[in-house]
C-alpha cells in the first residue's frame, strides 16, 4: 500500500483528535458523536477534508461504530456464481462482458448452478450470490429457472441475486410488471438482492459510465419495489473512477432518503474502481486509476457517520482492497468483512488481483488482528457462529491459489514490525 497514510496510528483518545480538529470539522464531528444526522453538505466537507482532521474523522467512525454495533465483526460464508459473462451493455467501467461469440464467452446451465451451490453448501456456506451478464438469448424465465434449479438441488441455501439492473432486464424479457416480477422471483427462493448496478447515483456521471442505460431514478424505483416486496437488498457505492466528493456525499445522502422510507437495505459496501483492464481507465480523459487509500479511508469513515441510525453495517470489500487495507478499515468505521467468495469473476476481469477467497478461518485471523470479535453471519444479519473462544475449521480454498499467494500473509509481517519497535 504505497500510498497508505499515516493515520491510523491516532491520538491516544478521542477527545485529543477533536482537540486538534479545525473547529468547523470538530462541530461536525462532535454532532455526529451525539446522534446527530449530518447533512450532505456536511458529509462533503468530511470527505474534502486532509490531515488532522481526517485523522479525526477516523477516530470519530470508529467511536461511532462501536456505539452502534460494538466490537463483532461479521463475515458470511458464500459462493459468487457468474452464471454468464456475456452482456451488451457495454458499461465502460466493466470488463467482465464479452459477445457471445467470443472465445471466453460462459454460460452456465443450470445443472452447473445447482452443482456449484450444492459444493458451496457442502462447505459450509449459507448463501449463494448469483449476477451475470445481460445476455442477449436470456430466455424470459430464465432468472426463474435459475432460482428453482438452485432450491430443487439445496433447499436450504440463501440466494441472494440478481441486480436491479438485472431485474430491470428481466422485467423488460418477460413484459411482465415490475411487482408482480419480483413476486415471482420471491416465490421461487429469491432471498435477497445484491445492491449493485448503483455505481453513483448522479446522471451526469452515469452518462460517461454506462450511457445512462440504467438511470439513478431506476435504480431507486426498482430498490424501493423490492423492499416494498419484502425482498431486502445491500447498498453500494463504486467510486474512484470519474467521481468526487460532491457525488459521494450525494449518493450516500440519496441512499439515507430511502433507507428512512423502506428500511431495506442491510448494509453498506463501498466498492473501489479496479481501473486496469476498463476501457474507462483507457479513453476517459478524467479518468482515475481507482482511490486512493485515503479515499477509501474518507468513504468507509463518512459513510459510517452519515449512515449512522438508518444502515448501521458498513461492509469493507477485501477483494477490491485486499486484505491489508481491509484490515485497516475495520478501525475506521467498517464492521463487517463481507464474504469468503470462494470463486470471484467480476473484479478479476477488471484487474483485482487479491484472489478468489478467503477462508472463514483467514476471515477469523484478520478480525483477531484487529482486536475485534470474530462472528459469521447469515444474508440478513443473524448470527451463525460467535468465533470469539474458538476457530472455525482450517480448510483450503476451493480453487487453487498461485504459488505464494497468501491473503493473511501480512498479519506476520504486521506482528514482526511492532516487535521491531
Amino acid at each position: 500500500m504505497p500510498d497508505f497514510p499515516n493515520l491510523i496510528d491516532r491520538k491516544p483518545t478521542l477527545e485529543a483528535s477533536l482537540a486538534d480538529a479545525t473547529p468547523p470539522v470538530a462541530r461536525i464531528l462532535d454532532a455526529a458523536l451525539r446522534g446527530q444526522e449530518l447533512t450532505q453538505v456536511e458529509g462533503e466537507t468530511l470527505f474534502r477534508t486532509e490531515g488532522a482532521d481526517l485523522a479525526a474523522i477516523l477516530h470519530a467512525a470508529d467511536e461511532v461504530r462501536r456505539q452502534r454495533v460494538g466490537d463483532s465483526v461479521t463475515f458470511v460464508v458464500v459462493r459468487n456464481i457468474n452464471f454468464t459473462n456475456v452482456c451488451y451493455m457495454a458499461c465502460q467501467f466493466c470488463n467482465f462482458g464479452v459477445r457471445k461469440d467470443a472465445a471466453g464467452a460462459e454460460w452456465l446451465s443450470l445443472d452447473e448452478v445447482a452443482r456449484r451451490a450444492e459444493e458451496a453448501w457442502r462447505r459450509g456456506g449459507t448463501e449463494v450470490c448469483i449476477q451475470g451478464g445481460l445476455h442477449p438469448d436470456l430466455p424470459a424465465d430464465y432468472y426463474v429457472q435459475i432460482l428453482e434449479a438452485v432450491k430443487r438441488r439445496v433447499p436450504d441455501i440463501h440466494v441472494h441475486a440478481f441486480s436491479p439492473f438485472e431485474i430491470w432486464y428481466g422485467v423488460r424479457k418477460s413484459h411482465i410488471p415490475l411487482a408482480a416480477y419480483l413476486a415471482a422471483l420471491r416465490q421461487a427462493g429469491l432471498g435477497s438482492m445484491p445492491g449493485t448496478a448503483a455505481e453513483i447515483l448522479d446522471t451526469e456521471i452515469r452518462l460517461q459510465l454506462t450511457r445512462n442505460k440504467l438511470s439513478a431514478d431506476e435504480w431507486e424505483t426498482i430498490i424501493r419495489a423490492a423492499h416494498g416486496a419484502g425482498i431486502r437488498t445491500t447498498a453500494t457505492i463504486m467510486y474512484g473512477h470519474i467521481d468526487g466528493p460532491a457525488h459521494w456525499a450525494a449518493h450516500i445522502a440519496r441512499i439515507r432518503a430511502i433507507q428512512k422510507d423502506t428500511g431495506g437495505f442491510t448494509e453498506f459496501v463501498p466498492l473501489g474502481f479496479i481501473h486496469e483492464q476498463t476501457r474507462l481507465y483507457r479513453d476517459h480523459p478524467a479518468a482515475r486509476p481507482g482511490p486512493t487509500a485515503t479515499e477509501s479511508l474518507k468513504m468507509h469513515a463518512v459513510a459510517r457517520l452519515m449512515l449512522a441510525g438508518h444502515i448501521d453495517n458498513i461492509q469493507v470489500s477485501w477483494v477490491k482492497l485486499g486484505p491489508q487495507m481491509a484490515h485497516a478499515m475495520l478501525g475506521c468505521g467498517a464492521n463487517d468483512l463481507g464474504g469468503t467468495l470462494m470463486n470471484e469473476s467480476i473484479s478479476r476481469a477488471a484487474g483485482a488481483s487479491h484472489g478468489q477467497e478467503i477462508t472463514a478461518s483467514e476471515m477469523v485471523r484478520i478480525i483477531r488482528a484487529a482486536g475485534r470479535v470474530p462472528m459469521q453471519r447469515n444474508t440478513l444479519y443473524g448470527t451463525v457462529q460467535d468465533f470469539s473462544d474458538h476457530d472455525p475449521a482450517d480448510i483450503a480454498p476451493l480453487v487453487e491459489r498461485s504459488r505464494g499467494a497468501n491473503p493473511v500473509a501480512f498479519l506476520g509481517e504486521r506482528a514482526a514490525a511492532m516487535a521491531a519497535r
